[in-house]
């Protein structure tokens, strides 16, 4: 947790153009961590459930096509 504490710190020193690289680093980092994970629950099955209820779902007619 310690190193955690440090990275706050150190993000709340940045100066606005400093932050705004960090944000823009953080914010595809993240989204390459998520699009990693998705696509690793798809692989192994752990999504089959919520598709099949959804597709289960849309041919009963409780929903639409967007």
């Amino acid at each position: 947790m310690n190193r955690v504490k440090n990275i706050k710190k150190e993000v709340q020193n940045l100066d606005p153009a400093e932050l705004e690289t960090f944000r823009k680093w953080f914010y595809e980092f993240d989204a390459e961590a998520w699009d990693r994970q998705i696509e690793e629950d798809v692989q192994t099955g752990k999504l089959d459930d919520l598709a099949e209820a959804a597709i289960k779902e849309f041919k009963s007619g409780r929903c639409s096509e967007l």
